[in-house]
């Protein structure tokens, strides 16, 4: 067994696929916070994890939160990177924002 990072709409489609009469407690409860937290479809959560890692050299788990979470601004996506302790250009972080405003859950 390994331990891997998900993206919450991933974690999603994996439990639907179980279907619920196959699931325990706990995991109805993880796919009804997947349900209401995922802010974006597995595909786009996928294409945005990659992109996020690829064009702005993010490491895989940071690009996963700052999926799970979608932040709004480019002082969110400050805070979400700010664990790294390395200082992220102004652009690079508008870069990033403008990345996930394209992928957003319109609701």
């Amino acid at each position: 067994m390994r331990e891997q990072s998900l993206p919450v709409p991933q974690v999603k489609k994996m439990l639907e696929s179980l279907g619920e009469e196959k699931m325990d407690q706990f995991q109805r409860r993880v796919l009804d916070y997947a349900s209401k937290f995922s802010r974006t479809n597995t595909e786009e959560a996928e294409i945005l994890v990659k992109s996020l890692v690829e064009q702005f050299g993010l490491e895989e788990e940071e690009a996963i939160q700052l999926v799970n979470c979608m932040p709004e601004s480019v002082e969110e996506i400050r805070m979400f990177l700010a664990g790294g302790r390395k200082i992220v250009e102004t652009s690079k972080l508008q870069g990033i924002l403008k990345l996930l405003d394209e992928h957003r859950k319109r609701e």
